[in-house]
């Protein structure tokens, strides 16, 4: 089992101003077959805790440490991150012009196994992951994202993290701009993968609409870069009862 320990983490970003505080002191355990929902309001912290564990330079750790399976994340490149495990589901995926969805996923996964795989089994894998996410087999052949709906942009990052078979996968708000069957299409991706008992799983969201076809283990509430509180699913219907009032303020 593998497990990733994140402890007092404190992050900042660079302005005009000067450094200014995102996160606040993190501490969070994520292990190996288990689902941690990430909520709350805007601008708590949520999606700098999601690229600061994948490496972007935008973001500054102040203090703090961040290990898997006792290895230190923050002294690895981005690259090495990716090999180690991490795997991150952007909210707004880049697009990548010239370079077609399938060498991406060949070239990605031959990066993180060190090995190009078997081409017959490859291209099988590939077309029933697709089918699955009721991708059209002419997607293949497109250029990363470029044109790319919303709903085909977080469809190609399921399809990514079903073929690549991460350790930990952060999903920073995959049900952003989605319509309620991309939102099951998708959703149902990641039950698959979540279904195998070997991967952890980040989900970020604002809204449990989500949470509804993907079942957390545990649901923590951030704000002003803390984890404000902590609970099963049970804390995510409080929410969606209540919103995040009570939380900011308090605040305040």
């Amino acid at each position: 089992m593998a497990t990733l320990e994140i402890r007092d983490l404190h992050v900042s970003v660079e302005t005009k101003e000067g450094p200014k505080p995102i996160l606040r002191g993190v501490d969070l355990t994520v292990s190996s077959g288990e689902t941690h929902a990430i909520m709350g309001p805007n601008g708590s912290g949520k999606s700098t805790l999601a690229y600061s564990l994948a490496g972007h330079p935008k973001y500054q750790i102040t203090s703090g440490t961040v290990t898997l399976d006792g290895e230190d994340v923050l002294a690895l490149s981005v690259d090495e991150r990716a090999r180690a495990g991490l795997f991150l589901a952007m909210q707004y995926p880049v697009e990548v012009p010239g370079v077609s969805v399938s060498n991406f996923l060949r070239t990605a996964k031959t990066a993180i196994d060190g090995e190009a795989p078997a081409l017959r089994g490859w291209v099988k894998d590939v077309r029933t992951a697709m089918d699955n996410l009721r991708m059209d087999p002419a997607f293949a052949e497109r250029s990363v994202n470029e044109g790319f709906s919303g709903g085909e942009k977080k469809r190609h990052e399921i399809l990514q993290m079903e073929l690549l078979k991460p350790r930990f996968a952060i999903l920073d708000e995959t049900d952003s701009g989605l319509d309620v069957d991309a939102l099951r299409i998708v959703s149902e991706g990641v039950n698959r993968v979540r279904e195998g008992g070997d991967v952890g799983v980040l989900l970020i969201t604002h809204y449990t609409r989500i949470l509804r076809y993907i079942k957390p283990d545990f649901v923590h509430v951030f704000v002003d870069g803390k984890v404000a509180e902590e609970g099963g699913p049970e804390l995510a219907e409080r929410l969606e009862n209540e919103g995040y009032d009570r939380f900011l303020t308090s605040a305040v």
